[in-house]
């Protein structure tokens, strides 16, 4: 059974609107989200914010307006909005290329879901960031292209890459050291593992399509 996915849509810069929703999955608006839905005719089930950013409330029949002092970003409030739907797999677009904090909070957003056990997925402008917890990710084969593994967590213990240019055998990487930037697909099936702690992993766009697991 094809996986039920969770679109949630924030303000930010618009790389391209590249998805088409399926029946059963749910697209959610964060904010002014709404905004880069429309303008690429792509449906609407949920829209929620303060609307500080669309500068209106909404007029969709199906929203939430929260308080503008909060805790919650727009984009997390929107996840929950996912997870109480019973969704465990988001994609999230629209959530980096505005203010830099914005970006960082989507990015503590991805570790939130994968602490949760969620599958997560922030697309940029031709890359995709996933967090991983406790876990792995697999690729099929990619000629070539950059692949970046970051400790979220302040260490990330047992982390094992296989099939990349640069390998790893139950590593520490930490928070506070970059070494995972910039390895390379080289043809071959690849994995990325911890096995206690959170990663940040950034690949190519195109690769997203050659998860295997």
């Amino acid at each position: 059974m094809k996986e039920r996915i969770c679109y949630v849509v924030g303000a930010g810069e618009n790389f391209g609107l590249d998805f088409h929703p399926a029946t059963g999955d749910f697209v959610i608006a964060a904010d002014a989200g709404l905004r880069n839905l429309e303008e690429q005719g792509i449906r609407t089930d949920l829209v929620i914010g303060d609307f500080d950013s669309l500068k209106c409330v909404s007029e969709h029949p199906n929203t939430i307006v929260l308080s503008a002092e909060k805790d919650d970003t727009d984009t997390l409030a929107a996840v929950r909005e996912g997870i109480r739907a019973g969704y465990t797999s988001f994609h999230i677009y629209c959530g980096t290329g505005g203010r830099i904090d914005h970006t960082v909070a989507n990015l503590q957003v991805l570790a939130y879901l994968s602490a949760n056990n969620m599958r997560d997925f922030l697309f940029d402008n031709g890359t995709v960031i996933t967090a991983i917890t406790n876990g792995s990710l697999c690729f099929g084969k990619i000629p070539c292209g950059y692949v970046s593994v970051f400790s979220c967590s302040e260490k990330a213990e047992g982390v094992t890459l296989c099939g990349l240019k640069y390998e790893l055998n139950n590593a520490t990487l930490t928070n506070t050291f970059p070494i995972g930037v910039s390895n390379e697909f080289i043809g071959r099936e690849s994995s990325i593992s911890v096995s206690s702690g959170t990663l940040f992993i950034v690949f190519p766009k195109e690769a997203k399509e050659r998860i295997i697991q």
